[in-house]
């Protein structure tokens, strides 16, 4: 059975082993970290342990040392989360790239103009990475903030970023994905998405309607430098009920396209 991919984390490890320079136990920290998720943000050792595939006793040591430099805490002594601290690990991304740094004025302006949510994000393995966003209302069960994460391939912005990756590395990707059915309208299967994937990059935009959750429609459109290259996603979320896919690519996908040839001139 294939692994979801937050159970494939400890074996990232794997091509490093024998190299003398690789801090194991660095790695191994990092990845209890990323074992917390908007949806558990509280995790137990045990949890933790199930979830990395990292000895229990390794996972113990990790969170005593997080702890002590102020990362996670247990109220209890046995429930973990992060604490604040932990954005100071990722502060300094955000305030060195351009990127991230520069495209709030942006956002603000789309999301006022159009009255709805707008996002950036990047492709982090196999998933997205909100890297900014403004938020005209909740229109998600999922609390979505910068830094968040979701499946690169259930998203407007994932597929975007997915239909310009190198055969290779697409076919890599979608080799060990685990598609869930989320809707009724999710896609289902690898080949629907592959073709998916390849009008998405036809057309130039990715429409995801309902797929991730009833209600919600996206449209996302790729972030260009002058080369071509993509590096990364912006999109508008939209209330199904109140904004239909018509529109989204009347109205709305106009604006997204015009934003993001302004966003290009950020990009190297």
């Amino acid at each position: 059975m294939e692994k979801h991919p937050e159970e494939r984390l400890s074996s990232d490890a794997d091509p490093f082993r024998g190299d003398p320079n690789f801090m194991a136990s660095l790695a191994r920290g990092l990845e209890v970290i990323q074992a917390f998720t908007p949806q558990r943000r509280m995790l137990s050792i045990s949890q933790i342990s199930q979830k990395t595939g990292i000895p229990r006793a390794a996972v113990r040591r990790c969170l005593y040392t997080l702890g002590k430099l102020g990362f996670v805490y247990a109220a209890d002594g046995k429930h973990f989360e992060l604490r604040p601290r932990i954005l100071a690990l990722g502060h300094a991304y955000l305030a060195s790239t351009p990127l991230a740094r520069a495209t709030q004025p942006v956002l603000k302006h789309l999301s006022e103009m159009l009255d709805e949510s707008c996002s950036i994000a990047t492709l982090d393995g196999d998933d997205i990475l909100y890297i900014a966003r403004v938020s005209s209302s909740r229109i998600m069960t999922i609390d979505l903030d910068i830094g968040s994460r979701l499946p690169a391939w259930s998203t407007s912005m994932g597929r975007v970023l997915l239909s310009h990756l190198p055969e290779e590395k697409l076919n890599d990707l979608l080799g060990r994905i685990t598609m869930i059915r989320y809707t009724s309208r999710t896609v289902e299967s690898v080949p629907a998405l592959r073709a998916e994937l390849k009008k998405v990059r036809q057309q130039g935009y990715a429409l995801n309607d309902q797929e991730l959750e009833m209600g919600l429609r996206s449209i996302a459109v790729p972030l260009m430098n002058e080369q071509g290259q993509v590096h990364a996603a912006l999109n508008v979320g939209v209330h199904a009920g109140q904004v239909s896919a018509a529109e989204l690519r009347e109205r709305v996908l106009p604006e997204l396209q015009k934003a993001a040839r302004e966003l290009a001139l950020l990009l190297d």
